[in-house]
């Protein structure tokens, strides 16, 4: 369980992750669906993505070049607990009561 939970450490962790479910995202389209995540955490968080192995790290060819992360078959081991942990938050959002 440590070992999970080591790996969702860091504030927007998950919801970097939870961008990169859903496939390959450049960083332009990482940076519009977090704008509250500065340029720097956002970065930060992808560099230690690719470093654990989660996330890899492509450039396309052309003019201009565009930097694509995506996360690889280790990063997508985290998909059921992060579905999880979702779940989990509704229901406690769920019965909290007035």
């Amino acid at each position: 369980m440590e070992a999970a939970l080591a790996v969702l450490s860091g504030r927007w962790t998950t919801l970097v992750l939870r961008e990169l479910i859903h496939g390959p995202r450049s960083y332009g389209d990482l940076s519009g669906a977090l704008p509250r995540l500065s340029d720097k955490v956002l970065s930060d968080r992808l560099r230690t993505m690719v470093e654990q192995g989660r996330a890899e790290r492509g450039e396309t060819t052309g003019f201009p070049t565009r930097t694509t992360y995506s996360l690889t078959d280790r990063g997508l081991l985290l998909r059921p607990l992060l579905v999880e942990l979702y779940r989990t938050g509704q229901g406690l959002l769920d019965t909290r009561g007035p």
